[in-house]
């Protein structure tokens, strides 16, 4: 039988349900807590994360997963629907945003390590160099807007609870020039850096 394509739930993870019986519990979560809007505490939660995670995949479905940080509010609820993320600058291999050029389907997860909480956002990222907000958010690359389709908390039970001892000295934020990080100095990857980011601002070879 054909995945009705308006669940969130395809054969596999029925199956599995049904194997522990969790079926009625699965549609229930669905009835109560799944939303595509996203409400004023979800707001307030995701615009203080510090960090969240995203899952892409390929043009072939090849899994990809990547954490993203930046100072709490670096991601903005722009609406009811779309989120703005900032893409600063990385290691240049474009893992995450590239698939999300071929496949835009993208799962995002926010976390709270020291009052355990967690919000699930699936939806649609489209990346832009142009987006009029990179002007708003100082060391930005590309500008992702997510679409959300499905917003949902999950139980935070298995969260460890830590503490945030101090925010990234890398993470960017109006007057500040973040430090070059020691990587970029390193023999193996002088001569493979862009121009902007040697000392001299010249390509290897060039004049």
């Amino acid at each position: 039988m054909a995945d009705d394509p308006m669940s969130m739930y395809h054969e596999g993870m029925r199956r599995l349900q049904d194997v522990r019986e969790t079926r009625p519990l699965a549609d229930r979560l669905e009835q109560v807590t799944v939303r595509a809007a996203f409400t004023g505490e979800d707001r307030a939660f995701i615009e203080r994360c510090p960090m969240f995670f995203i899952a892409t995949a390929d043009a072939s479905g090849h899994p990809d997963c990547s954490y993203k940080g930046g100072l709490p509010g670096f991601v903005h609820v722009l609406d009811d629907h779309t989120l703005a993320i900032p893409d600063y600058d990385g290691n240049g291999m474009y893992r995450s945003w590239g698939n999300a050029l071929l496949n835009p389907h993208v799962g995002l997860l926010f976390l709270d390590f020291e009052n355990p909480k967690r919000l699930r956002v699936n939806g649609t990222a489209q990346v832009s160099e142009n987006d009029p907000l990179r002007a708003e958010y100082p060391g930005s690359v590309f500008i992702v807007r997510v679409t959300a389709t499905r917003i949902f908390p999950n139980c935070p039970r298995y969260i460890h609870k830590m503490q945030l001892v101090d925010y990234s000295a890398y993470a960017p934020k109006s007057g500040y020039t973040p430090p070059v990080p020691a990587w970029k100095t390193f023999d193996a990857f002088r001569d493979a850096l862009p121009a902007r980011d040697r000392p001299d601002g010249k390509k290897e070879g060039g004049p």
